[in-house]
């Protein structure tokens, strides 16, 4: 794996512009335990200027923000924790961090201007971010040791052993990532541990700071630290003498800019949304007050689930009804794409078998940053995923497994061919079908669907999905059809019949496909079926369902069939075809692809693209 030094960096700070957005209430000023004495070292002076009526730079921003992760990793080498204890303490920090940057003579700016600092949250403690691990010791007992507690320990200045080191910590992140479907942040904290906890000179050192978190150390530390002298000098005189009047004078200055701030972003989201919300499909706003006090303060135990791009909070209203609460996570001043595309495709559509919006909340303050929330009716039997892994719910039973397939698949047959023009959902997994009291199915989160013209072929270099349930057309090359979306459907009916996960690292075969393929091979399809429910109903129709899965997640495009046809075949109006059989394993140096011609000239094994990561 040809790794350059700084790869992790670069994954680190991309993940963070899709962190979530906070959502306590405001809290009482906390103390920051997190040292930035090194920052005159790290931190090019030349952005001290860099700036403009339009706020400062976008790579001044992220060197603000690549810094400050460098305290974030001696914080958990003294603390041995992850992330902070909560908001108040991670806004003492931004402040305590510019206050260093002002002394050093290193920052023209605020940080709260750059969208990468516009929110705390993701800075502060939580179970869901990386399969509940919050400490070394989680890391330790969850993880193991692995090989990167001996690559990454000693010097990394020589780029053969930063090659080694990174890709070792790829390794072990990879491991941590396996173990939970929360695991939006293992690659970051994997980072923190190998720099904090394992490397013996610690984040500060300039090859550790280059090597795992891509930081050159500034050539101007001299000059810089007489800058500091005489900065701090004349700031010290001019508050000598301008006293008091100075200080409030700020104050009430910067008051009014942070309540601006805050007023703007408001404005500007509902303005966004006005554009996008029909005044006909009863869609309403709500006020965030309202929403606090339904969820608890959006209390952990109201928590009912957290994704790649959102959590979910159950809630009480007013009047009685429960509604669930979805708080998008990436949540920047200009509008996040996710959270206007979710709105303008789910007021766009009318199904049975999809969540139906029932309003929005937009919120900005200092306490908790700035909030973007979705309201939906609450489902009691929450997402297909909790039902059947998490739960502990009783056993769906084969008449329950072959109604939920058939409402799931409706509701992308509606997605597909029932509106104009056609809708790509792009994200199908268990996560996203929510289950009701009587176990009828609805699709939901439309973050990332995508509007095509019909028989339009999208080619992306965006790739978003989950691991185990995208298409290997769309993940290798970004080319977006339908065809994706019944790629991911196969998986998830694959799933749904058998009980196991789509992708499952400790197995012989890793993606379900994989093993559903070489169990049907060997002639024993029943085997697919989970074993509790094996003897139950007809075995005809539950293989009938692995049939259509194996089907619908065909690796080459043209084997597959339409949702339409997917769903004539579940309700047994259309007979299943002769399932051709899978290309040959090859090797990463000898792939092919299907053209038109039905002939093979490189075809993608499923072993090839096992492994192909998830952007999300």
């Amino acid at each position: 794996m040809d790794l350059q030094p700084n790869f992790i960096l670069a994954f680190f700070a991309a993940a963070y512009l899709f962190i979530p957005s906070a959502s306590s209430a405001s809290s009482s000023p906390s103390s920051c335990p997190m040292d930035f004495s090194y920052v005159s070292t790290f931190y090019p002076a030349a952005c001290g200027g860099s700036f403009s009526e339009q706020g400062p730079s976008d790579a001044c921003c992220l060197a603000a923000f690549n810094t400050f992760g460098i305290g974030i990793a001696l914080y958990l080498r003294q603390s041995h924790f992850f992330e902070l204890a909560d908001n108040a303490t991670a806004y003492s920090c931004y402040a305590a961090y510019q206050s260093s940057l002002y002394a050093a003579g290193l920052l023209g700016f605020s940080v709260l201007d750059c969208q990468q600092f516009s929110n705390s949250s993701h800075f502060v403690r939580s179970p869901f971010l990386c399969s509940g691990i919050e400490t070394a010791a989680d890391w330790r007992s969850k993880v193991g040791t692995t090989a990167m507690d001996t690559a990454c320990k000693g010097d990394l200045s020589n780029a053969a052993v930063c090659r080694v080191c990174t890709e070792q910590a790829l390794t072990a992140i990879a491991t941590a990532s396996s173990l939970s479907a929360n695991n939006s942040d293992c690659l970051y904290f994997g980072v923190l541990y190998a720099s904090g906890i394992v490397n013996e000179f610690g984040p500060a050192h300039p090859s550790t700071a280059t090597c795992l978190l891509g930081i050159q150390p500034s050539t101007s530390t001299s000059r810089s630290s007489h800058r500091v002298a005489i900065y701090f000098a004349a700031g010290a005189a001019t508050v000598f003498c301008l006293g008091c009047i100075i200080v409030v004078l700020v104050w009430l200055w910067w008051r009014r800019k942070q309540q601006l701030y805050h007023i703007r972003f408001v404005r500007t989201n509902r303005r966004l949304l006005n554009a996008k919300l029909q005044p006909n499909v009863g869609a309403m706003w709500y006020e965030y007050e309202d929403i606090r006090l339904a969820t608890n303060n959006f209390s952990t135990k109201n928590l009912i689930g957290s994704g790649g791009f959102a959590t979910v909070y159950r809630g009480i209203m007013p009047d009685g009804s429960h509604v669930a609460v979805k708080s998008i996570k990436n949540c920047t001043k200009e509008g996040d794409a996710e959270f206007c595309n979710e709105v303008e495709v789910i007021n766009s559509v009318r199904h049975r078998n999809l969540v139906a919006l029932r309003g929005c909340c937009v919120a900005s303050n200092t306490s908790f940053g700035h909030l973007r929330l979705l309201i939906y009716d609450y489902m009691p039997n929450g997402s297909l995923e909790d039902y059947l892994f998490r739960n502990g719910k009783p056993v769906l039973e084969s008449a329950d497994k072959e109604r939920i397939a058939l409402d799931i698949a409706r509701g992308l047959v509606y997605l597909h061919t029932g509106v104009q023009p056609a809708i790509i959902h792009r994200d199908i997994k268990t996560n996203n079908i929510l289950l009701d009291e009587n176990l009828n199915a609805y699709v939901s989160d439309f973050g990332l669907a995508k509007v095509t013209l019909e028989g339009m072929t999208h080619m992306t270099t965006r790739v978003a999905g989950t691991q185990g349930y995208m298409a290997p057309e769309y993940a290798l090359y970004g080319q977006l059809t339908e065809k994706s979306d019944v790629y991911s459907f196969g998986v998830l009916l694959l799933v749904l019949v058998s009980g196991r996960q789509a992708l499952d690292l400790r197995e012989d075969y890793p993606l379900i496909t994989d093993w559903a393929w070489a169990m049907v091979k060997r002639g024993n399809t029943l085997g697919v079926v989970d074993e509790r429910v094996r003897n139950q109903g007809s075995a005809c129709s539950m293989e009938r369902i692995v049939h259509i899965g194996i089907l619908c997640a065909h690796l080459l495009v043209a084997f597959r069939p339409t949702m339409s046809q997917a769903l004539k075949m579940l309700q047994g109006s259309l007979d299943i075809p002769q399932i051709p059989d899978r290309p040959l394993p090859l090797t990463h140096d000898n792939l092919c692809i299907f053209n038109s011609s039905s002939s093979f000239s490189s075809v993608n094994s499923v072993a090839d693209v096992r492994m192909y990561p998830d952007s999300r």
